[in-house]
């Protein structure tokens, strides 16, 4: 019998609904391939969108209740919130793999394998605290924006890159150091360690998303900062904006060069 695929082990990612299903199917995709057990080819197409459990209710973003910043109730709305954009990047990095990792050398899968690995494991350690905390993972509404600005770069390599881990998740590497602080202000240490721990992964999804974008830049002969400039422009309909992670960014690899000339102030 011959190997599953990459992309098989990709498209079952994809199309898994439920909470658990995804997680199962995403710690299996990024085991096979780190021991070898998934052929190097892509035969099957990724789906147009990601499977979705029936809860949370996904509603427009400019449709979300307005979280409490001091209560108890507004602590697990934003640990909702950030739970549910770990689960939307588990489905965005196995759709990069399935989608584009034909057109890359073998190290691509490798890194964006590991990402989705990663994710995974960050959404089942906020769905646990959750818990933890009396609620669950779709509890609350949310809503798909994450999905919705990747959606529209289904057909270019270079604009996925540019958006997802270099203006989504390098957006994650700003505003992860005052979530961190929000939570050890109110004793939170359980939280404040499973963040602080996404913080440091997330640095590495976004070298791992420059590193490749600038690759790809060179092949073809472009200038990577540019280039940038120009698929951000087209392709993200939402703000660069201050206050910028400097240091956190410039561990990824992302100098100011890309983001200062887009930044709104």
């Amino acid at each position: 019998m011959s190997a599953r695929s990459v992309a098989q082990a990709c498209r079952a990612v994809l199309v898994a609904a439920a909470p658990a299903d995804k997680v199962k199917a995403a710690r299996a995709a990024a085991r096979d391939w780190r021991l070898g057990r998934l052929a190097f080819d892509f035969d099957v197409a990724m789906p147009d969108r990601p499977a979705r459990p029936d809860k949370p209710e996904l509603l427009a973003p400019n449709r979300m209740p307005k979280r409490g910043k001091g209560s108890e109730h507004g602590r697990i709305a934003l640990i909702h919130a950030i739970t549910h954009i770990e689960f939307s990047a588990i489905d965005l990095a196995f759709d990069a793999v399935g989608r584009f990792g034909g057109e890359f050398p073998r190290g691509f899968t490798t890194d964006w394998m590991r990402v989705g690995g990663d994710e995974a494991m960050h959404f089942a350690l906020l769905d646990r605290r959750l818990k933890n905390l009396g609620s669950f993972y779709g509890a609350m509404p949310a809503h798909d924006g994450l999905w919705d600005a990747a959606a529209g770069t289904a057909h270019d390599s270079l604009a996925r890159l540019a958006v997802v881990p270099m203006v989504l998740e390098a957006r994650g590497l700003d505003v992860t150091p005052a979530m961190i602080e929000r939570f050890s202000s109110v004793d939170d240490a359980v939280t404040r360690r499973i963040l602080t721990r996404i913080l440091n992964d997330e640095i590495r999804h976004v070298s791992a998303g420059t590193v490749w974008f600038e690759s790809r830049c060179r092949e073809k002969g472009l200038v990577p900062e540019t280039t940038w400039h120009a698929l951000v422009k087209r392709h993200y309909r939402g703000l660069i904006k201050p206050p910028f992670n400097d240091s956190a960014r410039s561990s990824a690899g992302l100098s100011r060069d890309y983001y200062q000339a887009l930044a709104v102030q």
